[in-house]
């Protein structure tokens, strides 16, 4: 059996690693499928190792164990650890205590390959919006790999030597058994089906039956050319579909998770020389990114994780663009002066081992120390001077602001009163508010209806007739206001509310406080660079100074003064977020977490603590 090289399966490798960089640098909901690239990676790697091992046992009739795991060791231990090295200094400078500690233990257990047991065991989900801010998480994929790579070859050699003719039984049933093991337990456990090994191993398998078929027959392909051609073409739709299609509510790894890996076998099987689909994936351009995929996969996540943690590309297109430069040029010097250098053969192993060993203890060392000393909180002794309560662990990661489970009501319940929220993304903070504080508001039931998400920019028809506004008692309006807005509703909205004898609520827009960059609150702004002079004992008194928009702001003015004389309800937001008699904000929570997302927008510790201000003074009462 001849192993030769087939530079569309590197076209592959581009297509997978392609789409998972899209996928987590969340350009587009287009990409929300990309996840599908870890799958694509592993259906390869099961049919190249598998490969590996028949073209040395049909040509030995043995297997040097020796040489295969040294291969392993020259391709994939180099990159990872100097990449673990090379992120260190950015984990200890922008890593609160307690996430710097969970850092260094995914880097130990990454070490040993098994941080996909380590990330399941900490409850994070892969595609939660926390996930992306875990430097490290990429690597469980690589930790299901190299399980595989050291049980599978010790197995099949078995297999091959006593039980040649149960090959394909043997194979066959590690794909059932693998596929159903994740049917049974994606509803209950998704985190298990997602990382554990025993629930992904039915991907690399299936790629090692294609190399089995490809011993059986070495002639992958028939006389048929229109088969020859179609399948390539059904193989690569079937990839670009889920990458498209799906998203983080899919059933995934299941069944459902057939159809990207099914194609990317279709591909490897069919493809030749002649058809379309071979010619675009052996491109050189296709092919250069295959070839540089594992760096690009190795440094790419804790990049972006690093960026979206200090802030640097939030809210820039432009930024992103940047990084995916930077990240591009990262790699391809990884892949020439790392991967090439470890995997070229004059470069003695014993000399190689010798220096990963080092390395691992330098990182072992360094990742102990992090965790015996507490993750340093030392290094942010001055973040204490702000409030005595002040949550080290929130600095930069406590952005989140609406539950998982938020959007998943959205029909009434007839035994309470009903109220609609209608306006931006107010609206949703508003509602958020009532949401996390369900037990104090428990005769209320709210849902919110945003105008940009049922597309009535040019017709306004559809929120004057909507369901929901029909089955609403009462209707509440939550805007960042301006002029157009509040000529829009209360010229065309209300009077037509009204004539529905729905009751109407007014509320004040939000309070905005002054912030010069979209990468900050106010609060980050002043820690990172705030003068001697502020009262770091008094920011509440700071966030009062810095309200650029409040209810004293001419838009709220002109709001009140309609809607007195209109005789409907007002509410102004600014009566639970500060107290104006002794001119404070709130900016923290009793715990010290941060109360906004933005200079405008409230954390989900922000819903959850105006929420209970809310009731406590009496603020919304309908009775």
């Amino acid at each position: 059996m001849k192993l030769n090289y087939r530079p569309e399966i590197d076209g592959l490798r581009a297509i997978a690693v392609i789409a998972v960089i899209l996928y987590h640098a969340q350009i587009s909901k287009f990409f929300y499928g990309g996840y599908v690239g870890v799958d694509i990676f592993f259906v390869i790697s099961g049919y190249l190792i598998t490969s590996i091992i028949f073209k040395e046992l049909l040509n030995t009739n043995s297997f040097n164990f020796k040489y295969f795991f040294e291969r392993r060791i020259r391709r994939i231990i180099p990159v990872l650890l100097i990449m673990k090295l090379a992120v260190l200094p950015f984990a200890l400078v922008l890593l609160p205590p307690s996430r710097l500690i969970e850092f260094s233990t995914s880097a130990l257990y990454s070490l040993g390959f098994v941080s996909n047991i380590y990330f399941y065991y900490t409850g994070l989900q892969y595609e939660a919006l926390e996930g992306l801010f875990v430097p490290l998480l990429h690597t469980w994929s690589l930790s299901v790999e190299e399980q595989f790579y050291l049980l599978f070859p010790v197995l099949f050699f078995i297999i091959f030597r006593y039980l040649n003719n149960k090959i394909f039984l043997f194979l066959s049933s590690i794909i059932l058994i693998s596929l159903v093991l994740s049917e049974i337990y994606i509803i209950e456990d998704k985190s298990f089906v997602f990382y554990s090994t025993f629930t992904r191993v039915w991907e690399l398998i299936i790629g090692s039956l294609l190399a089995y078929f490809e011993y059986r027959r070495p002639e992958r392909s028939n006389n048929n050319k229109i088969l020859n051609s179609a399948m390539p073409i059904l193989g690569i739709i079937l990839i670009l579909l889920t990458i498209f299609l799906f998203d983080d509510k899919t059933r995934h790894p299941s069944i459902l998770t057939l159809i990207p890996v099914i194609g990317t076998a279709i591909i490897i099987w069919f493809a030749n020389r002649d058809n379309l689909i071979t010619k675009i994936l052996s491109n050189k351009y296709l092919v250069f990114i295959g070839l540089i995929s594992y760096s690009l996969y190795i440094w790419h996540y804790p990049i972006f994780a690093f960026a979206k943690i200090s802030g640097w590309t939030s809210g820039s297109f432009v930024a992103k663009i940047i990084l995916g430069f930077i990240t591009i040029s990262i790699s391809i010097i990884s892949y020439f002066f790392i991967e090439n250098i470890f995997r070229n053969k004059k470069f003695r192993f014993k000399y190689i081992l010798y220096s990963l060993i080092f390395t691992s203890i330098v990182i072992i060392f360094c990742n102990l120390l992090i965790i015996n000393k507490n993750g340093f909180p030392e290094r942010f002794k001055n973040l204490k001077e702000i409030n005595k309560n002040y949550n080290l662990d929130n600095f930069y990661l406590e952005k989140k602001r609406l539950s998982n489970d938020f959007h998943l009501k959205n029909t009434f319940d007839l035994n309470k009163k009903n109220i609609l929220i209608i306006g931006d993304s107010h609206a949703d903070d508003f509602r958020n508010m009532f949401f996390e504080n369900k037990e104090l508001f428990e005769e209320y039931d709210f849902l919110s209806l945003l105008k940009n998400n049922i597309n009535i920019n040019n017709d306004i028809e559809l929120l004057k007739n909507h369901k929901l506004v029909m089955e609403a008692e009462y209707i509440i309006f939550s805007y960042r206001w301006t002029q157009k807005i509040i000529e829009e509703v209360f010229n065309e909205l209300i009077p037509h509310y009204k004539s529905l004898n729905k009751k109407i609520i007014i509320t004040s827009s939000v309070n905005e406080y002054y912030t010069p960059s979209k990468m900050y609150t106010l609060l980050d702004h002043l820690i990172l660079f705030g003068n001697k002079k502020i009262d770091y004992f008094n920011l509440k008194n700071e966030y009062y100074e810095n309200r650029t928009l409040n209810s004293k702001s001419s838009i709220n003015i002109e709001l009140k003064k309609r809607s007195i004389f209109l005789n409907l309800k007002y509410l102004n937001k600014e009566d639970y977020m500060c107290d104006l008699i002794l001119m404070e904000c709130d900016y923290l929570d009793e715990e010290g977490y941060k109360l906004f997302y933005d200079n405008d927008h409230m954390t989900n510790r922000g819903a959850k603590h105006f929420g209970k201000k809310i009731h406590d003074i009496k603020w919304f009462n309908l009775n």
